[in-house]
Parts: C-alpha cells; structure tokens; sequence
C-alpha cells in the first residue's frame, strides 16, 4: 500500500479546487493523485473546515464597532446587511424543478448577513434555488432570533421620538419588520428618495462580499457536480 496522503498534500489539493474553477480530473493530475482520492481530500478539509474553524470565522463580533461602522457610512444603529445569492449546481435527479431558479439555472441560495467591511457574521446554505429570498430568511435561525430580539442584545437608541432597535437592511424582496429596513417603493418624495441613497449604500457591502467570495473561490462560479448533501457543506 502507498503511504497516505499528508496533510498539507489534503489542504493544497482543497484549496487549489475551491479557488479554481478546474475539473476533478484536471486537479487529480495536476497533484498527481487519482481522481477519487482527490475528492475524497476536498471533502476531508471542507468538512475540518465547517467543524473547526466555521464558528471563529463566521460569528458577530464586536457589535458596537458595526453600528459605528454604519453610521460612518450614514445609516444609525445597523447592526449588518443581509442578501441571498444562487451558487450554481448540476440539475438534481430528483425534484429538479425546485432547484430552477428565476435566471433558468439550477443552483441553491447561499443566504448571508456581513458587517461594514463585508465579513460574514451569519450564513444560511442549503436552499433550492426556486425559493425566494424571504422564504429563505423566514425559516432561517436567524430570523428567530432577530424576531425574539436575542441576536442584538438591547442596544435601542432614539432616533427623534422614536426608539429604535439594531436594524439589518435588505433589498425590496425582504419583509419590513421593526429589525429589519429595506427601501421604499412607488413615488418618493425628497426624504424618502435620501433614505433609499444611504440605505443602498450601506447594503452595497453585501454585494461587495458576494463579488469577492466568488472572485476567491473561482469553484463557486461553475457548476458543481457534487450530491445534494455535500453542496451545502
């Protein structure tokens, strides 16, 4: 029997699939490896990935220093942005239709909240891509917790006469709550159209994220042929 595979052998195999978008086979003997073996070494690291180091990347952090950073930015008291994005996969043999997205492609809905600078504070992966953005974030932890108000821990603030909770902004496809801003619609008047411009430009750092994630990990651009159960991982 050969020797196994070293660590670092595992974690450059992953890397180099995640960050290119290569075929399997081109990534097998580019580290000189069989094909199988390479995919078994990208879902030992993903999964060491998700265990391991998922909880001290993707956390909240410091929530004062966020508001500040929204502020600066000219939107009070925000506490994050929050988006979906579709990351394309190979049409399911079964229950494909679900996974048709609005674009015509077959994907799931990573969906997201970042802070100021575009880090991840709170994911949510695993969505057929045929569910919209709402039903996505209705059913997510996170909404739960925003709605029973133990994500942001009472840091109200007055704003004029009215006191306001940390908020997140989202886009017009999101439900407005008293947590939860997104812009107005129809005929705007002056005031509406200046709360519309700094609430677009706060919730562009989402955008931004999803730019850079993609721009990274190159794999997130093609289609992936894994199962259903290893995608979201």
């Amino acid at each position: 029997m050969r020797a196994a595979l070293t660590i670092q052998k595992r974690v450059a195999i992953a890397l180099w699939k995640l960050a290119t978008p290569d075929s399997y086979r081109s990534v097998a003997n580019q580290f000189g490896v069989g094909k199988s073996t390479m995919g078994v070494a990208v879902m030992q690291v993903a999964h060491a990935i998700v265990d391991l180091l998922l909880s001290k990347v993707v956390t909240l952090g410091d929530v004062q220093v966020i508001i500040d950073g929204f502020s600066a930015m000219g939107f009070p008291n925000c506490g994050g942005a929050i988006d979906g994005t579709h990351i394309p996969i190979l049409g399911p043999a079964h229950q494909g239709s679900q996974y048709i997205n609005r674009k015509g492609y077959f994907s799931m809905v990573l969906q997201a909240l970042v802070d100021h600078k575009g880090r991840f504070t709170n994911i949510n992966v695993g969505w057929p891509g045929k569910v919209h953005d709402a039903r996505v974030f209705r059913n997510s932890g996170l909404f739960r917790r925003l709605q029973e108000g133990i994500y942001f821990l009472d840091r109200k603030t007055t704003v004029g006469d009215v006191e306001m909770p940390v908020v997140i902004l989202g886009d017009p496809a999101y439900p407005l709550m008293p947590w939860l801003m997104k812009p107005y619609m129809g005929a705007l008047d002056t005031e509406k159209e200046l709360f519309n411009y700094r609430l677009s430009k706060c919730r562009m750092v989402v955008e931004c994220a999803f730019g850079r994630l993609k721009g990274r990990w190159r794999s997130l651009l093609t289609r992936s042929d894994l199962s259903q159960t290893n995608i979201p991982i």
